[in-house]
Parts: structure tokens; sequence; C-alpha cells
């Protein structure tokens, strides 16, 4: 085998981060109430959902740290309500993110192509900008901590995908050779860019069929089970 070394990312490239998190969000709006503010659940979520991706792009690029992006994400949608109280949102983030590890959908096509990469023989990772305490508690909720040997975060590393220096202490800490690893991810900016700057193979999970940025990845597939063909 060329690779003997994938690292994959866990949120929308294997957990189905959009639909479990909105789901949970969607509670949320119900058990707390927010419809005292919101006409309807949409409408709460066309505001939460582009702040909360500005905040994980400012948190990926280091510019905030991670109890600015707990607090702002909800402090955005309620402070035009009075909201202000940074301990009130930490709690209800505490609430959200302990349902987010009870959630289970996964991206089609995920386990099949985990059973195939784990009975070839490949050592398998998860290379994640994620929190320390929900991410295990996903991966073992969802049915996927059998196939994995290791989980590398952020947190552990003390610096965000897409800086090199993480996939420096990935590879060093899984004893892991540049030239036979492989970076196996959803997200443009943080991991294939940040793979390449590493000087690590790419796979970009792309379904909905984007352009790249400035270079071509190592490979690109539209459905997870396409891997098959490729490793």
């Amino acid at each position: 085998m060329m690779y003997k070394n994938l690292f994959i990312d866990l949120d929308d490239t294997l957990w189905d981060t959009y639909h479990n998190n909105k789901e949970c969000l969607e509670e949320v709006y119900t058990d707390y109430k927010f419809d005292r503010f919101y006409a309807s659940f949409e409408a709460f979520f066309a505001t939460y959902m582009p702040n909360n991706l500005s905040l994980w792009e400012q948190y990926r690029e280091g510019t905030i740290d991670k109890q600015t992006l707990i607090v702002e994400r909800f402090l955005h949608i309620l402070r035009p309500f009075g909201i202000s109280d940074p301990s009130y949102v930490i709690a209800l983030n505490r609430d959200f993110l302990n349902r987010t590890t009870l959630k289970t959908r996964l991206i089609p096509g995920s386990i099949e192509a985990l059973d195939y990469l784990k009975s070839a023989g490949y050592r398998l990772f998860i290379l994640s900008n994620g929190f320390r305490e929900v991410q295990s508690k996903k991966l073992f909720n969802a049915g996927l901590s059998p196939y994995i040997e290791r989980m590398i975060l952020s947190e552990d590393a003390g610096i965000n995908k897409p800086h090199k220096q993480i996939f420096d202490f990935a590879l060093i800490n899984t004893n892991s050779r540049r030239s036979q690893s492989l970076m196996i991810c959803d997200s443009w900016d943080a991991d294939i860019a940040g793979a390449f700057n590493a000087g690590m193979d790419q796979l970009w999970f792309n379904p909905e069929g984007l352009p790249s940025k400035g270079f071509e990845p190592t490979f690109t597939v539209k459905q997870l089970t396409e891997i098959k063909d490729i490793l």
C-alpha cells in the first residue's frame, strides 16, 4: 500500500454535523422557548448559522479562543433581546453540546468505507478541531470508535487545522511517516489546504462538486464509498 496512515476529519466527513446540530438547535429553540424572540425555528437558525460559521473560521485561524466562540455564538442570537449574561449562554452551550453527543446520524457510506479501510489494514485516526468534551462521546455513540486507533484533537496539539503544526503533531504522536499518510476530509480551508501546506496528501470528500482553490487535491470523491476504488 502506498499509504498506511489515514487521518480522517470527524465533523461532516463521517459524523453528519449539519443535520445532527440542526436537530439539537431545534430542541434548544423549543425547550428554551426562543419562540418568544423568533417567529420560527428557521428564522432562529438563519441568524445562528452564519455567525457560528464565522466564529469557527476565526477559531481555526487563532483570532479568537474557544471561550469566545462558545459565548458569542449564542449571545449573538440573544443579545438583541436583552440577554447578555455570559454564564447563561455558557450553560446553554453546555446543554447544546451534551445533546449533540447523543446524535448518531452519519454521512452516507461512512460505515461501509470504514469497514473496508479497517479490513484492508490501514491505521485510522481522527484529526479534528472539535472540542475534547464532545468528540469522543460522539465517536462512541455513533458506533465509530471500533474503527479508530486514536483521536488527535487541536486542543491536544495547542493549535488548530489548517496550521501545519497540528499535522506535524499528528504524525509525530502516531509514529506516522508523512509520505505514507493521507488526510481524508470535507473542508477545503481547514483540511485540504492545511494538509497540502503540511506536505501531506489529501482525499477531498466533496459531495457538492465545489471547485478547488489554487491546486488540485491528490484525490477527490463525491461519495465516501468511492474511497474503495482509490485505496
